[in-house]
């Protein structure tokens, strides 16, 4: 996923495309986006403050987490075309990074706003549309495409928890996939349109495995470490100078951990079927890295711990909780 300034070329027009249906492709009218449709209902809640997700994509380890998921959203035909064509990641990819990141938590932590949220992300993706990588005609909102980009989410956080936090007991997992069914339909996503229990996830997983997903060209570069990547262009001004001179020695060791969270962090069928490479010492390295983290984070202060739009939902609902 990605926000409004994540995306090349002319905004959003026409109505927006019913969620989960086939859109229609853009009118082309110069005018502004009509408003996110209103008065379909009550709007699908988030996942439980206190369950499984609240837990786990606040907490700074998800962002290690982050890079398979997305490179494995890309390694899908049509969404890696759409984001080579539109996004802006290459040019922009520290803003990208936080808005995609501020977008992630609004889902989970964001109350009435995540259904906003993903009312929002509908519109920014109403004119995305080509061409893919196997000469097909794709739309960002076919629900083939916008389903897989949220269901990657669920087999990275179960698999990269066994390494960073601790495995899932089955009732967790299946907590987890219930919590993202509901993250799915902030999004817009039919039940109709995403598998709707664990036993029917893993079918599908291993047919987009074998049929659909490729080692795309964004997939590429994500893992690329001659890829050239601005330094930083946010936060305080000194530490922004001091990044900047001292980028040249710092970006080499930063590209080489990213490939190796990145692939590292896939789950193993994911990762054989792009065709990334991981070996036996590389193992070795990450789950001594792991169980580094797993015995020091949890040690952290909270401030230090949670991102700041979870560490706020968090402080919100003890502030809530005597009051019933």
């Amino acid at each position: 996923m990605s926000s409004a300034k994540d995306v090349k070329g002319p905004p959003a027009r026409g109505p927006e495309a019913a969620p989960g249906a086939e859109p229609e492709p853009p009118s082309g009218r110069d005018s502004d986006p009509e408003p996110p449709a209103r008065g379909r209902g009550a709007d699908p809640e988030p996942p439980p403050p206190g369950g499984v997700l609240w837990s786990l994509s606040g907490d700074i380890r998800a962002l290690l987490m982050l890079p398979a998921a997305l490179t494995l959203q890309v390694a899908h035909p049509a969404v890696g075309a759409g984001v080579d064509e539109h996004s802006v990641f290459r040019t922009d990819p520290w803003g990208r990074g936080e808005r995609s990141l501020r977008s992630l938590q609004l889902w989970v932590y964001g109350g009435a706003e995540a259904a906003e949220e993903g009312r929002r992300l509908r519109v920014l993706h109403r004119t995305i549309q080509g061409t893919d990588t196997r000469g097909r005609r794709y739309h960002a909102l076919t629900p083939a495409n916008y389903a897989w980009v949220h269901a990657t989410g669920f087999p990275v956080y179960q698999h990269a928890a066994r390494y960073l936090i601790r495995p899932m007991a089955p009732a967790q997992e299946r907590a987890l996939y219930a919590e993202w069914l509901q993250v799915g339909r902030i999004l817009g996503i039919h039940d109709r349109d995403m598998p709707q229990s664990i036993e029917e996830f893993w079918p599908y997983w291993e047919k987009m495995l074998a049929g659909e997903i490729e080692a795309t060209t964004v997939v590429r570069e994500l893992v690329d470490v001659d890829q050239p990547v601005p330094p930083p262009d946010r936060g305080p001004w000194p530490l922004r100078a001091v990044l900047r001179a001292l980028w040249p020695v710092l970006l080499p060791p930063l590209v080489r951990f990213r490939r190796f969270v990145t692939i590292g962090l896939m789950p193993p069928d994911a990762r054989a079927a792009v065709g990334l490479p991981w070996s036996a010492e590389q193992e070795k390295r990450l789950r001594r890295m792991c169980a580094v983290l797993r015995v020091v984070v949890p040690v952290l202060p909270e401030r230090l711990r949670y991102l700041p739009r979870a560490r706020a939902a968090r402080a919100a609902r003890r502030t809530a909780a005597p009051n019933g």
